[in-house]
């Protein structure tokens, strides 16, 4: 996420649903932002991914997997939403 940070300095990252059971859970989430970092090309993006999280009985996250479109994210990088 730090990289993010600093290449999307008004990042803003938005839970769109958390879905869970027993010692599950998964956070869909919305990211947007300009890339206008170091070396940006100040191109807005908006993309949509998602987290799998496995809880301990304490529902602490002890395993973490996640996703987005990679290609999608790269277009709007280069050409903007």
């Amino acid at each position: 996420m730090q990289a993010f940070f600093a290449d999307f300095p008004d990042l803003v990252l938005h839970m769109d649903d958390l879905r869970s059971g027993e010692n599950q859970a998964i956070y869909l989430w919305t990211l947007e932002g300009t890339n206008s970092g170091p070396d940006g090309t100040g191109n807005s993006v908006r993309i949509v991914g998602w987290q799998n999280w496995l809880l301990s009985d304490d529902l602490l996250i002890v395993e973490a997997d996640g996703g987005f479109d990679a290609t999608e994210y790269e277009r709007q990088i280069r050409e903007g939403i």
